[in-house]
């Protein structure tokens, strides 16, 4: 039986994958300037290898990426601007973020039937900011735990620590909570390695490539399809 809903933030809850594309051309538009080069699709191709390098073990900052990119050039990049580039880059996304339009009233339907949790990765803010979920509270309002992975000793998802440790504040077993999120490998992947029952979101608000994946995985377009938990996960009652 269901007792718990988790969920992602980013592209979950709230759109901003625009913002994402914004923020990440001017990025490297400032790079391939800085850097004098005179090739744009060499450095694309170079900028984009590094990046994903960075992201497959779930680091997401912009700071990182821009000094190995650099050194990759070897060049020795201006932390300061490094710094200030990614202000600039999480105040694009910031900007251009919006909360999906169904959210707020699917979550306040959910939290009358079962507890509900969130487990975010920091996506690289620096230290001494909060994760932009404050941004948010009439989202924020709706949760018993809130686990932000990357941060405090809590490795990033896929890591199953963050996932077994959200189980452990909510006092159930995993095959008593759906986790819904919109990544295949930090979320799908992550939540399903410790028994949990993951809900693919695939938004139709959200304008991104998902990937080709085969999967008996419950796929959905939008978050009212969580209402009916029982409907679109039937294996759960008979646990």
């Amino acid at each position: 039986m269901v007792r718990a809903i988790v969920f992602d933030f980013g592209q979950t809850l709230v759109d901003s994958a625009k913002g994402f594309r914004t923020a990440e051309r001017e990025m490297q538009l400032k790079a391939f300037a800085a850097l004098g080069l005179r090739v744009w699709e060499d450095f694309l191709e170079s900028y984009r290898e590094i990046r994903t390098r960075f992201h497959v073990r779930s680091d997401f900052s912009r700071k990182r990426i821009l000094e190995a990119v650099f050194r990759h050039y070897d060049r020795e990049g201006d932390a300061e601007l490094f710094v200030r580039w990614e202000t600039e880059y999480w105040d694009c996304v910031k900007g251009m973020t919006r909360v999906f339009p169904e959210a707020e009233a699917v979550l306040a339907a959910l939290r009358c039937r079962y507890r509900l949790a969130l487990i975010t990765n920091t996506q690289g803010q620096k230290r001494d900011e909060k994760h932009r979920l404050v941004n948010y509270p009439e989202l924020e309002r709706f949760f018993d735990e809130i686990i932000v992975a990357g941060e405090k000793g809590i490795p990033a998802k896929p890591d199953r620590l963050p996932f077994r440790l959200c189980l452990e504040r909510l006092g159930i077993d995993p095959h008593e909570a759906v986790y819904v999120g919109d990544d295949w490998r930090i979320d799908i992947c992550g939540s399903q390695a410790v028994g949990m029952h993951p809900v693919w979101l695939q938004h139709r608000l959200a304008e991104r490539h998902w990937p080709a994946v085969e999967t008996l995985v419950p796929i959905i377009d939008g978050l009212e399809r969580l209402l009916d938990i029982e409907g679109l996960i039937p294996t759960v009652n008979n646990k």
